[in-house]
């Protein structure tokens, strides 16, 4: 399971998957050798009924699926649990309030205050007879991603940080960027400062540090404890696999 490996101190690495609708996207993932993907509800087309197949489609396989949720709701947080995701990341996390929020809806008690239900995706459509041990298995194996993406998310990440059942504080660059002025512009000064406070914090709070971001980046961000990557998304690579794919046939003419 991916907490367990993160507990370990090992590194896991995936992709964000917006536009594939084919639940054949876990084998395809699968077969890569990722660890995870994460299902992008926020920005992508994702449903909760094409959530449904995805993870079903992944119970024989060795593949994690994460989902990012559209906002912060119980709702969201607990379908998304209950259909048997590895963890949730709820974006734009900026506040002590909104993490206590969103541990109560993903932990069990007694770290939280999730809603029971013996039977469903997360215990594989199994009916669970020992619920206490279930509570407790699941509140081990959950990951429950915070996502910091804002000035004031920067600003209160400490605290954030040392709210227990928070596992991962995981930076979003991309909208990082343009809360603190400097939008696209990743190298900048004002980035490498607040990326820094996520890391130290996370260091601090005994906290697994995240980053969807691009490879050079990640690679920057490894010293500082950076264990969860995430890098493009499913609409980056097929469009990048289309390009080269037209390039290398065009060039078979140029050989001519």
């Amino acid at each position: 399971m991916l907490a367990e490996r993160l507990l370990k101190g090992e590194n896991i690495f995936g992709t964000m998957v917006r536009v594939s609708r084919n639940p054949i996207i876990a084998n395809i993932v699968n077969n890569s050798g990722l660890d995870f993907f994460m299902a992008d509800m926020e920005l992508g087309s994702y449903s909760f009924e094409l959530l449904s197949d995805v993870l079903l489609a992944t119970k024989s396989l060795e593949i994690g699926v994460l989902v990012r949720v559209p906002e912060l709701t119980r709702s969201y947080v607990a379908r998304a649990l209950d259909l048997g995701a590895n963890g949730v990341m709820a974006p734009m996390i900026e506040t002590v309030e909104q993490a206590h929020s969103f541990v109560e809806w993903s932990k069990y008690p007694p770290v939280g205050n999730r809603g029971m239900t013996p039977n469903g995706g997360h215990t594989g459509y199994r009916k669970e007879m020992n619920i206490p041990a279930m509570m407790d298995r699941l509140n081990n194996q959950t990951l429950t991603i915070a996502q910091i993406e804002s000035v004031m998310g920067i600003q209160n990440v400490d605290e954030i940080a040392s709210i227990k059942g928070i596992d991962v504080l995981l930076v979003g660059p991309n909208d990082l960027s343009v809360s603190v002025g400097c939008p696209g512009e990743l190298d900048s000064p004002q980035m490498q400062e607040s990326i820094l406070k996520v890391a130290q914090a996370c260091e601090k709070n005994k906290k697994t540090f995240g980053m969807h971001g691009t490879v050079p980046l990640l690679e920057r961000w490894i010293p500082h404890g950076l264990s969860l990557l995430m890098s493009s998304t499913d609409f980056d690579i097929m469009e990048n696999g289309m390009k080269n794919l037209n390039d290398n046939c065009r060039k078979l003419f140029s050989k001519s």
